[in-house]
């Protein structure tokens, strides 16, 4: 079984778009959190703040993105390509007609139920910072839903391999807040400046959502919305969205877990811990996600058209999709690993954001980075499981994590720092830790019954260990440069020693024979000359 010579270039140009548009939101989220930094710190303002922003955002990532896409783009993906535009349209509109209704619904008991949650969620605030996160997530909720019917619009333009502007609509959101925050932060009071962020953050949650509405219009003429639960394909996608649903309910479970027993650490801890994964996601969606949304199109067709070499087809595009992302996120764990602290004061230390602050975050960051190879590999093993209509499978191995989370993030974050006799504020690097050892244990489960399904996947041994020591050839060239030439500015710094670092990545890599950096290096070759 081999896949069409055009296919393989077709992907890497959609996944060169999805990276594209990832990289352009990230950074503009990376300025987003900077400017934070700069107005909040880590007080309890931003810890309100952040802990309040998670809560509304865990229905855009139950309902958006994930659930939507893999239980939506594999049966609209397959309706498109066997030309049945019309019908596609018409599934479209009745998916997003009850979607409508059902998170109005929703939206509607959350800003109701506030109170109760954060007394769920984030047990250690109490007093001021309480109130304040209670009056920031009713902000924030309506705002929520349009990041919903904005996960739709992604649905419908990524099954139309129209990857850029989906993914370049939070450039959108995170201008608008960063505009609030340049615009009141210097004349507003910390917690009412909070309170309006969140009106800033619902402003660009309707930018967001109306710069996809044109393209979606253009992509699907045909497009109404009705109730239509009575055809066929709604009634699938709906049958796939509920495991789905739920498997990203217990993701997201164990993200609210973390922020539970963070705001159980002394004051700092919630808001260090969201600008560690601020960092953390960077790479996640740049080379995990824009993988992974690029092929689950692809591999929905592969697995309709092709029925007789579904596994063949599928587990050649699985394994070149995993040395594609290992390639690039195994440097980005080192990265994360030994110079943390380069990155943190780089992007963040600003105004009340100090050096003491980018260390904390840098010890944070290195706990992720634990984890932050599986995290990346899982996404694409579950997508080939959307692909082949199975959502049940990755919500099993979802439970789990969840399980392993909590448990081990207790023990790490709580007790352990005790144990250890350092202070309790640094629990929550090892509850980041504990949560990418989780991580490890999902993925290969993921990758072990996949296999049994379709035959053997995965990274070689020796592939694996030609780029950690890539990566840590350079990572020991950009130390020695940190320690022989301290420099004050965290900005320059960062330029004298993250470049270097990729550089000497590179060339190590080029010289260990890795194919990807053959081909990078060609590329600069040939636009050389």
């Amino acid at each position: 079984m081999t896949v069409p010579s055009g296919q393989p270039l077709r992907t890497a140009r959609s996944a060169l778009w999805v990276a594209v548009g990832i990289l352009c939101s990230r950074l503009t989220g990376l300025v987003r959190q900077r400017v934070f930094a700069h107005y909040f710190g880590l007080g309890p303002e931003a810890d309100a703040f952040l802990a309040a922003f998670r809560i509304p955002n865990f229905l855009q990532n139950l309902f958006g993105e994930g659930a939507l896409s893999a239980s939506f783009i594999p049966v609209y993906a397959s309706l498109v390509a066997h030309g049945e535009r019309r019908h596609a349209d018409r599934v479209a509109g009745a998916v997003a007609s009850l979607l409508a209704l059902v998170v109005s619904g929703i939206v509607l008991i959350g800003v109701l139920a506030t109170p109760a949650m954060i007394a769920v969620i984030a047990p250690g605030f109490t007093g001021a910072t309480r109130e304040l996160t209670i009056e920031v997530v009713r902000i924030l909720f309506p705002g929520a839903g349009l990041l919903v019917l904005s996960a739709w619009c992604l649905g419908v333009l990524n099954s139309h391999h129209r990857f850029l502007i989906s993914y370049l609509a939070p450039v959108a959101w995170n201008a608008a807040m960063i505009v609030t925050l340049l615009f009141f932060g210097g004349h507003t009071a910390l917690p009412r400046l909070a309170v309006i962020l969140a009106w800033g953050s619902v402003a660009g949650s309707a930018l967001m959502f109306g710069v996809q509405v044109p393209a979606v219009l253009h992509s699907a003429p045909e497009l109404r919305l009705a109730f239509d639960v009575a055809s066929h394909e709604v009634r699938t996608v709906v049958r796939n969205f509920i495991p789905v649903f739920i498997s990203r309910g217990v993701v997201q479970v164990s993200a609210y877990v973390d922020t539970l027993i963070a705001s159980l650490l002394p004051s700092g801890a919630v808001a260090g811990l969201t600008n560690a994964q601020t960092l953390y996601l960077l790479p996640v969606s740049l080379f995990g996600m824009s993988v992974s949304a690029a092929e689950l199109p692809r591999m929905s067709g592969v697995v309709t058209a092709d029925a007789g070499g579904a596994a063949g087809a599928l587990r050649l595009r699985l394994d070149a999709g995993l040395r594609q992302i290992a390639f690039f996120v195994v440097p980005s764990a080192m990265a994360f690993l030994g110079l943390g602290d380069v990155i943190a004061a780089a992007l963040l230390q600003t105004g009340r954001f100090g050096h003491a602050d980018a260390m904390y975050v840098w010890g944070i960051l290195a706990g992720s980075a634990v984890g932050l190879l599986a995290s990346t590999l899982g996404r694409l093993y579950s997508s080939s499981y959307y692909a082949l209509r199975d959502t049940r499978t990755p919500l099993r191995f979802a439970i789990v994590r969840v399980v392993l989370t909590t448990a081990l993030g207790y023990v790490f974050a709580i007790p352990f720092p005790r144990w250890l006799g350092v202070s309790e504020r640094w629990g929550v690097a090892g509850l980041t830790a504990s949560a990418g050892i989780a991580g490890w244990i999902e993925m290969l489960m993921l990758r072990r019954t996949l296999n049994a399904r379709i035959g053997h996947t995965g990274l070689a041994a020796e592939y694996v260990i030609r780029l950690w020591t890539a990566s840590a050839s350079g990572a020991a060239v950009a130390w020695a440069i940190k320690v022989a030439v301290p420099v004050e500015n965290p900005i320059i710094a960062a330029i004298l020693i993250l470049a270097p670092y990729g550089l000497v990545f590179l060339t190590v890599a080029f010289a260990l024979g890795i194919p990807e950096a053959s081909s990078a290096v060609g590329r600069l070759r040939q636009r050389r000359s």
